[in-house]
């Protein structure tokens, strides 16, 4: 349980306080637009650019550990789910470099797709089986709506705040 428990919270922890760090290292005034500037960068980088890349890892690599952590047997789908996860963290980490909101934004909603699906499964199977496993019931299942609906509303923010539109 420690790992699949703990990484999903340090990732967005690690992405908050280097968001922070940003805006304190960074010129002044600290605006709206420049804290969700600083926050869309660290979310996209962090709790789905690396965690993208943690999920392809686990899944790949380790996949009976994976399977066990979420409560369910090994499946050959493992293979296709670490593969859409590295396609999530391999361009939300290029995202995150990147000044263009259209690309941010097309990697939210992609995830949103792929990582809010994940998160209705875990739901289901909640629901159906009690599985109360840490990586099917723990944050995980949080952060797979939360991260990818962060995601876009920062977008959204960094559109219409003042400092922003001539991004767009």
């Amino acid at each position: 349980m420690a790992m699949v428990f703990w990484v999903p919270i340090l990732a967005w922890v690690v992405a908050l306080v280097a968001a922070g760090v940003a805006l304190g290292r960074g010129p002044r005034p600290i605006t709206p637009y420049r804290i969700a500037r600083a926050l869309l960068r660290y979310v996209l980088l962090i709790p789905l650019g690396l965690l993208g890349l943690w999920g392809f890892t686990g899944h790949v690599f380790v996949p009976d550990q994976v399977a066990a952590s979420i409560g369910w047997a090994p499946s050959p789908f493992q293979l296709e789910v670490g593969v859409a996860n590295l396609g999530i963290g391999v361009t939300a980490i290029i995202a995150a470099f990147r000044k263009e909101l259209g690309f941010s934004m097309a990697v939210g909603i992609m995830a949103l797709c792929f990582l809010g699906g994940a998160g209705i499964g875990h739901l289901i199977q909640i629901e159906q089986t009690a599985d109360m496993a840490a990586g099917n019931a723990g944050p995980i299942l949080y952060t797979d709506f939360i991260t990818p609906i962060a995601v876009i509303v920062l977008v959204a923010l960094v559109r219409i705040l003042p400092g922003g539109r001539s991004e767009a």
